[in-house]
């Protein structure tokens, strides 16, 4: 499994800025994915959190987040997205999109130790 994040950048307090996540080099029937950040001398935090099998979708948020971004998952295109609006610099660090195969959860879980397979991470940083 491979995950390609892009869409990070540098915004001005209350801007808005849409991540995605390009999976490939899999077949898969069911799978969680989620987004987390991370800033220096913290830890990883989950943001949000999708679970797609067919066209079925659930979807998890931190309470700092609930409101403001809004994840989907694109199953033509292999492709994850996460929207986020009204940034607040405390939403600046760096992105993170990962993956696990599989479901058995009552919501997409945000927890690190979940995920097994994670991207390089995009910059967000908000002004």
């Amino acid at each position: 499994v491979q995950l390609v994040e892009s869409g990070g950048g540098s915004v001005q307090a209350g801007g808005s800025l849409r991540l995605s996540c390009a999976v490939s080099r899999f077949s898969y029937s069911t799978a969680y994915m989620a987004w987390f950040r991370q800033t220096p001398g913290k830890e990883r935090e989950g943001v949000a959190g999708v679970y797609t099998k067919g066209g079925r979708s659930d979807k998890s948020y931190a309470d700092s987040v609930k409101g403001r971004f809004t994840i989907s998952f694109d199953n033509d295109k292999s492709a994850m997205y996460l929207q986020m609006n009204n940034l607040e610099p405390e939403d600046t660090g760096m992105y993170y999109c990962t993956f696990r195969f599989g479901g058995g959860f009552p919501a997409p879980p945000l927890d690190q130790r979940m995920y097994n397979y994670w991207g390089q991470g995009t910059q967000v940083t908000v002004s």
